[in-house]
């Protein structure tokens, strides 16, 4: 059974999915000012919100590298794992979740155009992405980037298109995360650019649990590769989470996430240790560490010492949290 799965996952891994062409051609992105590059450049190096608060220092029995960490059985609801779960910190592109939720659950149809404008243009964070203002797609297709590729422009255009526009899809997400019992959660925007859209790795739990009812949701944040025709030019676009072109993961929905004051994130849901499994990882440091602490827990898990204890790291009393 082993080798079937590990089968299924490398056919998986190999695909690549042709969305719907779109309906006008894309613009070139321009290239933007050269101050506003430098002024990233230049800028101070700041800490991330979990360092500011010392979380970092907290010591766990796995040394992992995120901040935060927090493991559960999907069905007990059981804590296997567990550090500094109280923290409420930014989540950055792990936003796009519950924007994805709230999508789904609106029933909009999912065949309508929507265009990205220059509303969509990031003015926070000055991010780039590969959607010029004018990019029609359809709402299935934004979605698809908006969790495959984090891609902002087509979070913000699947709220804007939201019957009431931005503000009521804003309104939506925290109604939601109050009708899931995530009491440390609030959103701003659908993006996560934004720092102020801050949760605890236990209302992430949530989340994942939650999202995971859609298979619509489980493909699209799993797709490890995509390709999207604009006019006359094919894009390619990619997973944001490396684990997902890895025949060895059994992983049935994730989303990943950064800025600066959230430092590297992760949420997943997967299979092994004969259990399924939520995953939550904030505050990770290093481009790849969160992926190394989901290896970490996963082997913990898998061994004789991790299914015997399951023990339960907790953060030093002495170190600050986030609220």
């Amino acid at each position: 059974m082993a080798a079937e799965r590990v089968g299924k996952k490398r056919v998986k891994a190999a695909k690549i999915v042709k969305i719907a062409k779109a309906s006008k051609s894309a613009k070139v992105i321009p290239r933007r000012s050269v101050v506003r590059a430098r002024a990233i450049v230049d800028a101070p190096v700041r800490a991330s919100f979990g360092q500011g608060f010392g979380l970092h220092l907290t010591e766990d029995a796995l040394d992992l590298k995120s901040s935060v960490a927090f493991v559960i059985d999907q069905e007990t609801s059981e804590v296997l794992f567990s550090k500094n779960p109280q923290a409420v910190l930014p989540i950055a592109s792990l936003t796009k979740l519950m924007t994805a939720l709230v999508v789904v659950e609106a029933g909009q149809p999912l065949d309508e155009i929507l265009e990205v404008s220059e509303a969509d243009v990031d003015t926070e964070k000055f991010s780039r992405s590969r959607l010029a203002v004018g990019t029609r797609l359809t709402r299935e297709d934004m979605l698809h980037l908006a969790l495959m590729s984090s891609e902002n422009r087509a979070a913000h255009a699947l709220g804007r298109h939201f019957p009431g526009g931005l503000n009521a899809f804003v309104d939506a997400m925290n109604f939601k995360a109050a009708s899931l019992g995530m009491a440390d959660t609030h959103y701003v925007e659908p993006t996560g650019l934004s720092s102020r859209n801050q949760a605890s790795a236990p209302d992430l739990a949530r989340l994942v649990k939650a999202a995971y009812a859609y298979p619509l949701l489980r493909d699209f944040s799993t797709t490890p590769e995509a390709e999207v025709e604009v006019g006359r030019r094919t894009m390619q676009f990619r997973n944001t989470n490396g684990l997902i072109r890895n025949p060895t993961w059994d992983i049935g929905l994730q989303k990943t996430g950064y800025i600066v004051e959230a430092g590297r994130c992760l949420v997943m849901q997967a299979k092994f240790a004969g259990r399924q499994l939520i995953m939550v990882f904030l505050d990770s440091t290093g481009k790849y560490s969160r992926l190394g602490d989901a290896e970490r827990v996963r082997r913990w898990l898998e061994s004789d010492t991790g299914i015997a204890t399951a023990a339960h790291p907790t953060a030093s009393p002495r170190v600050r949290t986030a609220h």
